[in-house]
């Protein structure tokens, strides 16, 4: 096992990956910049050290300042968590460089799966079923403009190097797609320091269902099932929940082997997502792979009873996965969703702020996983999520139930919260009955 785990984070996961390595008797490092100074979870750590100002290009985002704090602290072993340097495969290549292992997987498998053009060639030598479109990335408008022709209008623009939405253009009439794929390169550029775009169909009322694998380096791979993250607000998850309401086991079985054989195809190690995107028909594609833990993993912990963060960090230690295949048991329903500082009422506006109440919600089977308190004062430099409410009960009807009790009960002022927001979601026919898709909050809740 590692002498120190360094945390590369901050906020909930930071916390998260903290309680985790204690458990396991593994001493720990943090990193924080000024803005976080003084911040509670940060007294979970062994040693703490400052790695700049505020803003993310000047502390969490410089890779050379965490691996000199590593190193300052005696770790041999950095946790990057999710966001900031998690899929940066240059991070991962500095730290192992610098005799540090990097928790997640080798740098090689970060480039296939996270340029998502190469991620669809991968998936297509696998055999893996995917969206139809462009082969690698556009080149060409005129040639763009012939496969779009051929596979039909819509579709959809996307950002090699994207994800959460942006560098996205749906495209519904020939006269609009060199305009479309003008603005995604730009906005790809912008957001990802890469113009490159490809084109495939555009899936109408998508449902978007995502798988859970862990493999380690010994060529060992498992499934732990499928999470269910259809319900979004212009592409950002917004309730996770475990087992997908809107498939049967035929279709989950399908898109447990077909995420399998993609992580074997890319010699894939650690923890890792395998995402898919189905059309009302119920037919699912390959989508992409987020290599590194998920926001939503306490759903799969739940129903499983397997420790995710764990894992990671014994995989990365070289151990070999501590079960099989065989004997992993899925149990009764999880559903989780994001407590975010935002204002639904006010186009989603962002909180910053001091939280003077904050009391959250207890009872049989429901986590709260969260670094805020009274007194925390939320920063508007970050990312406005501030905790995660699951609830595990044996039915789905009995999780809704339990979620919405919790959510009745939690209290945070003066901000703002997306809270109510969710309780609407949760009474909401179509969410009760299982039949949503990705549209499904901005059609519904519009004035939201």
């Amino acid at each position: 096992m590692f002498r120190r785990i360094l945390v590369a984070n901050r906020g909930e996961i930071a916390q998260r990956i903290l309680r985790a390595c204690r458990e396991m008797g593994v001493p720990t490092a943090c990193v924080f910049s000024e803005e976080d100074r003084g911040a509670a979870y940060l007294e979970l750590a062994d040693v703490a050290h400052c790695i700049g100002p505020a803003a993310p290009s000047e502390s969490y985002l410089r890779s050379d300042r965490i691996i000199a704090a590593a190193e300052l602290a005696g770790a041999d072993a950095i946790h990057p968590g999710y966001g900031f340097l998690a899929e940066n495969a240059q991070f991962a290549d500095k730290c192992r460089a610098s005799n540090i292992e990097f928790i997640g997987p080798s740098s090689s498998a970060m480039r296939m799966l996270g340029d998502k053009s190469a991620a669809r060639t991968l998936a297509r030598k696998a055999r893996v079923p995917i969206v139809p479109g462009s082969e690698g990335p556009i080149e060409d408008n005129d040639n763009a403009g012939k496969l779009a022709r051929k596979i039909g209008f819509p579709v959809i623009i996307k950002a090699s190097a994207g994800g959460g939405g942006r560098g996205m253009r749906v495209v519904r009439e020939p006269a609009d797609l060199d305009t479309a794929i003008a603005h995604a390169r730009q906005e790809a550029q912008i957001a990802f320091s890469d113009s490159s775009v490809y084109i495939e169909k555009y899936i109408e009322r998508p449902r978007h269902v995502e798988v859970q694998v862990l493999a380690d380096t010994q060529g060992h791979a498992i499934h732990l099932f499928e999470r269910d993250c259809t319900v979004q607000r212009r592409h950002q998850k917004l309730i996770e929940e475990s087992p997908s309401p809107a498939i049967d086991d035929k279709v989950r079985a399908s898109l447990y082997a077909w995420a399998l054989k993609l992580v074997k195809e890319a010699k894939y190690f650690n923890a890792g997502t395998v995402e898919f995107i189905g059309d009302a028909a119920g037919h699912f594609y390959f989508m992409e792979v987020n290599a590194r833990i998920q926001v939503e993993h306490p759903v799969t912990e739940a129903v499983t009873g397997f420790d995710l963060i764990k894992a990671q960090i014994e995989i990365a230690a070289g151990s070999s996965l501590p079960i099989t295949q065989r004997y992993l048991r899925r149990d009764g329903c999880a559903i989780e969703t994001r407590i975010n500082a935002e204002d639904p009422d006010q186009n989603f506006r962002p909180c910053a702020g001091l939280i003077e109440t904050f009391r959250p919600p207890g009872g049989l089977g429901v986590r709260v996983d969260t670094h805020a308190h009274a007194g925390y004062r939320i920063s508007p430099r970050y990312d406005s999520m501030i905790g995660k409410v699951i609830v595990h009960r044996p039915t789905r009807t009995e999780a809704i139930a339990s979620m919405k009790r919790c959510l009745s009960e939690f209290r945070i002022s003066p901000i703002k919260t997306t809270i109510p927001l969710y309780l609407k979601i949760l009474d909401h026919p179509d969410f009760i009955s299982g039949r949503f898709d990705t549209g499904f909050v901005d059609r519904s809740f519009r004035q939201a």
